[in-house]
C-alpha cells in the first residue's frame, strides 16, 4: 500500500503517512463517512405570491382608467375620448391578466370571452362615432376569426394526435377567411364584389395547408421529415 500524495510505501497498520502526514486511503477497505465540512445545502422554497403581483397589475390598470376619466370629465364635462382608452385598458386587462388569477386557466373558455370583449369594444366605438361598419364588417370578421381560433385551441388541447391535420385545416380556413374579409370590406365601404389582394394569401394558405395534410397522410414522407427536420 502506498501514500496517495507522496507515493511512499506504507505498512498495513499505518493510519497516516509518516512522511507527509496524509491520511491513508485503501480502495478495498470501506471507509467510514466523515462529518462534512459544511452543513448540507437545503434549498428553501421561494415564497411566490402571484396574488400580490396580480394585485399590483390590477392597481396599475386602474390608475390610468381613473386618470383618463377624471381628465375627460374635468375638461369636457362628459365621457368622450376617455371611453376608448378605458375600453382598451379593460380589454387588455381581461385578455392578459385575468387568466393569471386562475391556477389552470382553460383557453377554450377564455379565447371566446376575449373575442367577445373585443367585439364589445368595437361596438362601443361604432356607436360613439356614429359609424355603420360594425354589423357589416367588424361583427362577421371578428366572429369568424374567433370561431377559427377557438376551434384551433380546442383541438390542440383535447386532441392528442393529428396536429398536421389540424394545422393544415387551419391554414386553409385562414385562406378562406382572407377572401371573406375582403368581401366584407368591399361590402361595407365600396359596394363592390371584386377580389384584389385576398386571392394571394388564399392561394398560399390553401397550398400550405394541403401540403401539411398530404404529409400527414403519407407515412413515409412524414417519417422522412421527422428524421431530417425532427418534426
Amino acid at each position: 500500500m502506498y501514500c496517495i500524495k507522496c507515493g511512499v510505501e506504507l505498512a498495513d497498520t499505518e493510519k497516516t503517512c509518516p512522511l507527509c502526514g496524509t491520511t491513508v486511503y485503501h480502495p478495498d477497505i470501506t471507509q467510514a463517512h466523515a462529518t462534512p465540512t459544511y452543513p448540507p445545502f437545503v434549498k428553501e422554497k421561494e415564497n411566490m405570491r402571484p396574488q400580490g403581483v396580480l394585485f399590483i397589475l390590477t392597481v396599475l390598470a386602474l390608475m390610468p382608467i381613473v386618470i383618463t376619466l377624471f381628465c375627460d370629465l374635468r375638461l369636457n364635462g362628459a365621457i368622450t375620448w376617455s371611453g376608448y382608452a378605458v375600453g382598451g385598458i379593460l380589454v387588455a386587462y381581461f385578455v392578459i391578466v385575468l387568466p393569471l388569477w386562475f391556477a389552470r386557466p382553460n383557453p377554450v373558455i377564455f379565447v371566446p370571452i376575449d373575442f367577445a370583449l373585443i367585439g364589445a369594444l368595437l361596438l362601443y366605438i361604432n356607436l360613439m362615432t356614429g359609424g355603420d361598419w360594425f354589423l357589416s364588417l367588424a361583427f362577421p370578421a371578428l366572429g369568424i376569426m374567433g370561431l377559427i381560433i377557438t376551434a384551433l385551441v380546442t383541438l390542440m388541447r383535447y386532441v392528442r394526435k393529428g396536429l398536421l391535420y389540424i394545422f393544415g385545416g387551419c391554414f386553409i380556413a385562414i385562406g378562406g377567411y382572407c377572401l371573406l374579409l375582403e368581401f366584407f370590406i368591399n361590402l361595407t365601404f365600396y359596394d363592390s364584389f371584386s377580389f384584389i389582394w385576398s386571392p394571394y394569401p388564399f392561394i398560399f394558405c390553401f397550398f400550405a395547408g394541403l401540403a401539411l395534410i398530404v404529409i400527414a397522410i403519407s407515412r413515409p414522407l412524414r417519417e422522412s421529415l421527422h428524421r431530417k427536420l425532427f418534426i
